[in-house]
């Protein structure tokens, strides 16, 4: 069952002068995805993230992960940074190290319980999958995956039903624009969307890890290793968010998910 609206009802509930696509659409909102003192993550083999398409400097100094064959920085790429005008404290995330390494454990942490998402699933696109425990505190999402040659969009849905409490649709040109839309669809109704941003860190033809963090306020996103944006919750009953969906024009590696400690 798909996640969240379909298509033909998304277009038909669009509220006037809402911009909208062909199934489902979104916003953008900036901040900052970092480990929160005492959380630990379970280290794992990580994906290599998209290479070849240079680097690109995120806010406040961000690298993305080096291109062309070169190396990663270590532990402290991802600086705390503030987040709706206040500090935020923690150990920053390094990013992932090339060539099929290991993600590093700085600071000794520690692996911790894992969110199940039942039997490994076919990855075909579209992708869906139910959240067992639903969304919670330090939930993270990792996906990976590569982009088709040529992409016009996709989409990652976390859903309540037949609501969609986080709608994240990277499209590749709308109207000449490479943008990445973010909303919710609550009620039948469409929210506001969000949708400005420094960067777009997806490439046709390319390779991305995208990694999703949830906290008792927000969901943090980041992507290939670099710090993209940060989207309030707008349905706050976090448990009864309970699908996971995955559409249009991506190739699936991998979808896995993690509680951090």
């Amino acid at each position: 069952m798909a996640c969240g609206p379909q298509e033909d009802q998304v277009n038909q509930i669009t509220p006037p002068g809402h911009k909208e696509e062909r199934q489902t659409l979104d916003p953008d909102h900036g901040a900052t995805l970092h480990l929160e003192e005492g959380l630990t993550l379970d280290p794992g083999p990580w994906t290599n993230p998209a290479s070849g398409g240079g680097s690109n400097p995120g806010p406040g100094g961000w690298t993305n992960p080096a291109s062309g064959g070169g190396s990663n920085p270590g532990p402290g790429v991802w600086p705390n940074l503030p987040q709706d005008g206040g500090s935020n404290s923690g150990p920053g995330w390094s990013n992932p190290p090339r060539g099929g390494g290991s993600y590093p454990s700085p600071g000794g942490w520690s692996g911790g319980p894992t969110a199940p998402s039942g039997p490994r699933k076919d990855m075909r696109v579209p992708y869906t999958d139910n959240l067992i425990n639903g969304v919670y505190d330090k939930l993270l999402i990792t996906i990976t995956g590569t982009i088709k040659p040529n992409p016009q969009k996709f989409t990652v849905d976390l859903c309540k039903g037949r609501d969609i409490a986080l709608h994240f649709n990277p499209r590749f040109n709308e109207n000449g624009r490479q943008v990445i839309v973010r909303n919710t669809f609550n009620g039948g109704r469409w929210g506001q969307e969000e949708r400005e941003l420094q960067r777009f860190p997806f490439v046709g033809g390319q390779q991305f890890e995208m990694k999703i963090l949830c906290t008792s306020s927000e969901y943090k996103v980041a992507v290939n290793g670099s710090h993209l944006l940060s989207y309030r919750h707008r349905i706050t009953d976090l448990r009864s968010i309970t699908g996971l969906g995955i559409y249009y024009d991506l190739n699936l590696t991998d979808v896995k998910m993690e509680t951090l400690h």
